[in-house]
């Protein structure tokens, strides 16, 4: 991991990449404002390697997401937002073809994905759908997932041999940040139906590698760098992926979150915003004794104990040096003595 690298001449994290995949929400924006530096960070990436946005969001289409984020000021077109219903579409195909009459649980982002690929589209158990794709919108109530559990129940159900029709959720976050504040996501409502029919669905978004391998297909890309804010979707699903990752702490997860990461979910990166794109990536230097180094910052091992030998610059450095201290540990955090510092 680029983390731990020792390379000394100054390196970015855009060194190598041949194209950048960010996520929208607490990577991009909160709500419906840019958070700082997000945009003239991500125009400055695109002349010189492709830059698509990956999004776990169903409520909106690719052009509705493409509009709002032109009108943060980001040079983008539709066909540079990858969808999680777009993903949803490759495992749909695989279960029903074209043609087929799908169930909705979800906003337009789905409906336009269905209807693009010739799919009929339902909101009515009643209809006897062949299929269901699931996905959030805010306005989703209960009698959506009732719906969604009528359907799916119609030939199989929790005591039934054989299973009922496909189900195709487009992800399973379990919350989603907001203008104010953190708000329960589509996971949640997933769980709500998962209660009712017993059984788990298909998966197309993040962490899980479809909406990954869709955007890598469509840009051609062979060595993309992932940006996120959130260790379980964003981070896991770039290494199930293969590809290199950062996450930029500006969403849902913090230093509590990243000190306590296991091995399938840790960076390449750690970022206090997208400016550090383009700003030499310090390296960890080894000393005796566990030390470890991340320019003046100094952390080390003693015993069961993380000990900060030195702040640094109190922030950032501090926090990687700790992580780099930890997560070479082999030691679960909750068998070590993390002083409350690190966690600011």
């Amino acid at each position: 991991m680029a983390l731990f690298r020792t390379r000394t001449e100054p390196a970015t994290p855009l060194d190598g990449v041949d194209a950048v995949f960010a996520d929208l929400d607490g990577v991009v924006y909160a709500g419906a404002g840019a958070i700082p530096y997000a945009v003239d960070s991500l125009n400055r990436v695109k002349p010189g390697r492709a830059v698509g946005y990956i999004t776990n969001n169903a409520s909106r289409s690719d052009a509705s997401v493409a509009s709002h984020l032109a009108e943060l000021g980001l040079d983008v077109v539709p066909e540079e937002v990858v969808t999680s219903p777009q993903a949803a579409m490759q495992l749909l195909g695989e279960q029903v073809a074209p043609g087929a009459l799908v169930m909705v649980v979800g906003g337009e982002g789905i409906e336009v994905e269905l209807r693009k690929r010739g799919y009929r589209v339902t909101r009515s158990a009643d209809d006897a759908p062949d299929a269901v794709v699931q996905g959030f919108t805010p306005e989703i109530g209960w009698k959506d997932l009732a719906e969604a559990a009528f359907a799916l129940n119609a030939h199989g159900g929790p005591d039934a041999a054989t299973p009922g029709i496909p189900w195709i959720a487009t992800n399973m976050d379990w919350t989603i940040p907001v203008a104010r504040g953190i708000a329960p996501g589509n996971g949640t409502l997933v769980s709500a139906v998962h209660t009712a029919v017993g059984r788990f669905p298909l998966v197309a978004g993040k962490p899980e590698t479809p909406i990954f391998e869709e955007a890598s297909r469509r840009f051609g890309a062979q060595n993309p760098l992932m940006i996120g804010d959130r260790l379980d979707t964003d981070i896991l699903g770039a290494n199930r992926a293969g590809m290199a990752s950062a996450v930029v702490l500006t969403g849902i997860d913090r230093a509590k979150q990243l000190l306590a990461a296991d091995a399938k979910s840790r960076p390449d990166f750690i970022l206090a915003d997208l400016r550090g794109l383009h700003e030499p990536y310090p390296s960890v230097e080894r000393g005796r004794n566990g030390l470890v180094r991340v320019r003046g910052a100094k952390v080390q091992l003693a015993g069961n104990r993380v000990e900060i030998v030195a702040e640094g610059d109190g922030g950032l450095d501090l926090l990687r040096a700790a992580c780099a201290v930890i997560w070479e540990s082999g030691t679960a955090i909750h068998a070590l003595d993390v002083p409350t510092r690190l966690y600011a």
